[in-house]
């Protein structure tokens, strides 16, 4: 059994159960170092990795709008961050299975990432439970995996626009959720956000590793590469408020941070 099998066979999986059960497996096979990295195959090109039949996909915009004032409101939120995180597990895993002749420790850092995106989707899946309702019972978008699709060719592209930009908008605005829920006393979800904002600091960071790591490789320079991707792919994903405390903790140098406040002002 290689990383790939492995991989595949997460990004395949059609039910919750299953798909968080094989991504807790394999990635407590990556850490145990008795896979093989190497694989003669190749990757089969990018589609749509295994999912529900709910929730049902909708564009960004047909997403109604709820207040937290309310139980409904705030597990459409919680069901908003899960969707999120059910989208991580595939992403890490893709990582892992789209890009052969890497090191073995990227290999290792993206199931560690999986794993954390696995126990995250169960935290907020028992809380959605708390407050009356179960993953899928709300409509979600696509957006993180149409990124995924966008950069299947490349892992420098990968590592720049999915953790470096639409991860990384979650350490900006996760800190803005919990002042919302502090101010309705949901102490219980701020809990798990707390654990996930620490936690995707260090998963921001594999990408900045990484994607340092394949400028170098590739002859290139990271901060204009980052640009330039950024210009072509994501301005739109770029937006205040930025947690320049979080973002320094995972790669982003001053220039970049000086950058984006510059650049992409209220």
């Amino acid at each position: 059994m290689d990383v790939f099998s492995l991989a595949q066979a997460c990004i395949a999986a059609t039910s919750v159960e299953d798909k968080l059960a094989r991504s807790a497996e394999a990635a407590a096979r990556i850490a145990g170092g008795d896979v093989a990295i190497e694989s003669r195959d190749k990757p089969d090109p990018i589609a749509q990795p295994g999912r529900p039949p709910r929730p049902r996909l909708v564009h960004p915009r047909e997403l109604p709008r709820r207040g937290l004032g309310s139980a409904e409101g705030r597990a459409a939120l919680v069901h908003a961050v899960a969707h999120i995180e059910f989208n991580a597990i595939d992403l890490a895993w893709d990582a892992v299975y789209r890009f052969r002749d890497m090191p073995h420790e990227y290999y290792r850092d993206w199931a560690r990432v999986a794993a954390d995106e696995t126990r995250h989707f169960q935290m907020l899946s028992a809380r959605l439970a708390e407050l009356g309702h179960a993953y899928g019972d709300f409509d979600a978008h696509n957006g993180l995996w149409e990124m995924a699709v966008k950069t299947s060719n490349s892992c420098l592209e990968r590592m720049a626009l999915v953790p470096r930009v639409l991860e990384a908008r979650g350490l900006d605005v996760t800190p803005g959720m919990i002042v919302r829920l502090r101010e309705v006393g949901d102490t219980r979800t701020i809990a798990i956000l707390d654990v996930i904002l620490r936690e995707e600091i260090a998963h921001v960071a594999a990408g900045s590793r990484w994607f340092a790591w394949c400028c170098t490789r590739s002859g290139g320079d990271a901060q204009a590469m980052f640009e330039h991707l950024v210009a072509q792919y994501a301005r739109s994903a770029l937006k205040p408020p930025f947690n320049e405390m979080a973002r320094r903790a995972a790669g982003f140098s001053e220039h970049e941070i000086n950058r984006l406040m510059t650049q992409f002002a209220a």
